[in-house]
């Protein structure tokens, strides 16, 4: 059996990247980062990590991979999400009363935030 220990993305500034996700997900540095990778984690307990590592790729428009953060509170956490530095993504592939709203990190990595309360 295996299990997801931790989610990669690339960043073009692995600092500015790992600034948003720790203040957005309330995750620490799991050991020492350095300017090409850093590994964030939950502070206690389990969950997966999320690993950021220098990358030169362009960030793709659609992503094939991205991240769901769940909420009972979206449009707080939208709203919070977007003072740390994230920013709204023109969505055109939002279905008829969607229960995700799209972002993009400073980096400009797609995530959704999922409103676990919508029915």
């Amino acid at each position: 059996m295996v299990r997801i220990g931790t989610l990669v993305m690339g960043a073009s500034d692995v600092r500015r990247a790992a600034a948003f996700w720790k203040a957005a997900l309330g995750y620490v540095e799991r050991g020492p980062s350095t300017d090409d990778w850093v590994v964030l984690v939950p502070p206690e307990g389990p969950g997966a990590g999320l690993a950021l590592g220098r990358s030169g790729t362009p960030v793709q428009e659609v992503p094939r991979v991205h991240l769901d953060l769940y909420t009972e509170e979206q449009d707080a956490e939208v709203d919070r999400l977007i003072a740390l530095g994230a920013v709204r993504v023109d969505w055109d592939l939002y279905p008829e009363d969607p229960d995700f709203v799209v972002l993009a990190d400073p980096e400009g990595n797609r995530f959704c935030v999922i409103d676990t309360t919508h029915g």
